[in-house]
Formats: C-alpha cells, sequence, structure tokens
C-alpha cells in the first residue's frame, strides 16, 4: 500500500528542531502520530530556507541533523519541472499582497501536482489563504 503524501513547510522542521519554538510539541505529536503512516514530501525552495534557517538560528549542528534525516530518506524532495517556472510566477503574482515567497508557491505547485493539500505548516495566515488548483483549500494537519 502506497503511503499518501503529507506536504511539509519551513516552519514544521524550526519548529521540529527547536524546543523553545510555540509549536514544538505540536510537531513532535504530529511526527509521532501522523508521519508514521503518510509519506514526507517538501521541496528544494522548502529545503534552502529551512538550511538557512537552522544554521542562522540553531546553529550547525541543527543544519546537519536536519540532513542527516534527509539523507536516511525521512522525506523527498519534488522536483520543480522546468515546464513549471511560468505557474510559479504567476502564484507569486496572484498572492503578492501576503507576499508569497518561492517556498510557498513552490508547495502550491506540489499540492497541485500531487492533487493533495494536507500539509504541516505553522504559517496559518498564508495556507489558510492559498487555494492549490484554484479553489481548493489546504488542509493543515499541524494547527488542525
Amino acid at each position: 500500500m502506497t503511503k499518501t503524501p503529507l506536504i511539509v513547510d519551513t516552519g514544521f522542521w524550526l519548529a521540529l528542531a527547536n524546543r523553545q519554538d510555540q509549536h514544538h510539541a505540536r510537531a513532535i505529536t504530529a511526527l509521532q502520530n501522523i508521519v508514521p503512516t503518510r509519506r514526507l514530501i517538501s521541496t528544494w525552495p522548502v529545503m534552502t530556507e529551512t538550511c538557512h534557517l537552522l544554521l542562522q538560528r540553531l546553529g550547525h549542528p541543527a543544519l546537519m541533523a536536519f540532513m542527516a534525516s534527509f539523507s536516511a530518506g525521512s522525506f523527498t524532495v519534488f522536483e520543480l519541472p522546468d515546464s513549471q517556472h511560468q505557474r510559479l510566477e504567476q502564484l507569486m503574482q496572484k498572492y503578492r499582497d501576503l507576499p508569497m515567497d518561492l517556498a510557498d508557491a513552490s508547495l502550491l505547485l506540489l499540492a497541485e501536482q500531487l492533487a493533495c493539500g494536507d500539509i504541516l505548516s505553522t504559517d496559518q495566515r498564508d495556507f489558510q489563504t492559498y487555494r492549490w488548483k484554484q479553489t481548493r483549500p489546504f488542509n493543515n494537519l499541524l494547527l488542525s
């Protein structure tokens, strides 16, 4: 049986790594209760953002722990097809008032590609606003 994909945003990774984060306990609970039944997937822009913020906020050991989980196959990274670069631009233009960054645009594109909007994110405002395939809301399992 194939596990259903579960999209992961930067905020989840940061909350998981930082015991001082207000969402840390929720992230741990999600890791224990939700993640074993789902296939975690993210994007390269989220990976880049996560690595930068982990290094900046928590230091090299946190960065290396994150990279070790990636190397161990704890999650996969979606390759953004070249054919979708214009779609990223369209999404960032559509949500410019928030504004939408590349990491969030890549996650919305991922939801469209997977036809699944289940996500782990600490970003409640944006992921309540974004709509994949124009009308479908995200289902944020971390904050629900």
